[in-house]
């Protein structure tokens, strides 16, 4: 059902790969909800993924940049604004990568350089994309930035190694930009941790399926799901979160004030 949350609104929207992808829900759910967008991916992501289709079903037009380049957001941005006609109203930032996890690096063995990679892409591009949104005063006033995090930038989590410190900074990036952009502009930044979920990413950790089961158990609500995020994200780009700003939001079924559930009592019992 549509209640026309985003009438009138144009986005950008960061990292939709393939249907399993929560930015792809994203895109969805905001072209139902009345948005303009634009769909943008590094070139060889959207090599690998199926992003013109999505495009071709939501009337949108895709702008190939690599986030970690901010020649190349600079292009983003204003062509973004000119494909839609003024400036933009929010923005989703759904990009990580960790070249260790790839290669199977436990944390003792990380590549240094690996490391600088994924904290560039993971977390540093999302400074580069508030920087030149700034510097192009391309964002409208009460616009929305989200980013997509995980509750593993405060606790510890086995094989997800570095990407605990990427979104542990992407998450300070969030209160530190939100607090600069909200002066100036009024515009509000926030970060969505969300559970767990089965794209194409999170199928990439060894021992996701065993850890997606656990999560479940140890949420009252269960997991939410990529289509519960993107709920969520409609919900932070809609004028009725004017005011939430430098948050780091749970959207977990609850897993983040669990300390234990009778799912997981049971499970040790056997």
């Amino acid at each position: 059902m549509s209640y026309n949350l985003l009438k009138g609104k144009r986005g950008i929207i960061f990292g939709a790969l393939n249907e399993s992808s929560i930015a792809w829900k994203v895109a969805e759910m905001a072209a139902a909800e009345g948005a303009t967008f634009t769909l943008t991916n590094a070139p060889l992501a959207m090599r690998m993924g199926e992003i013109n289709k999505l495009a071709e079903s939501t009337g949108s037009t895709i702008i190939p940049a690599d986030a970690t380049s901010v020649e190349e957001l600079e292009n983003l941005f204003s062509e973004s604004v000119k494909v839609l006609g003024g400036k933009i109203d929010f923005v989703l930032h759904s990009i990580g990568m960790s070249p260790n996890i790839r290669k199977s690096k436990n944390y003792g063995e990380l590549n240094y350089d690996f490391f600088l990679k994924t904290l560039d892409i993971s977390a540093l591009s999302f400074h580069k994309v508030m920087h030149v949104a700034e510097k192009q005063d391309a964002m409208a006033e009460y616009g929305s930035i989200v980013a997509l995090s995980y509750i593993a930038a405060q606790r510890n989590y086995p094989d997800y190694t570095d990407m605990s410190q990427a979104k542990a900074a992407l998450e300070s990036i969030a209160r530190s930009y939100g607090a600069r952009f909200a002066k100036l502009k009024k515009v509000r930044v926030n970060t969505i941790s969300q559970s767990p979920t089965k794209t194409t990413a999170g199928a990439g950790i060894a021992g996701f399926d065993v850890f997606y089961e656990f999560a479940n158990k140890m949420s009252p609500l269960g997991n939410a799901t990529a289509e519960d995020c993107a709920n969520y994200c409609i919900a932070m780009f809609s004028d009725f979160t004017r005011m939430v700003t430098m948050q780091n939001l749970m959207h977990d079924g609850g897993f983040s004030s669990s300390g234990i559930t009778e799912e997981i009592i049971e499970s040790m019992k056997k």
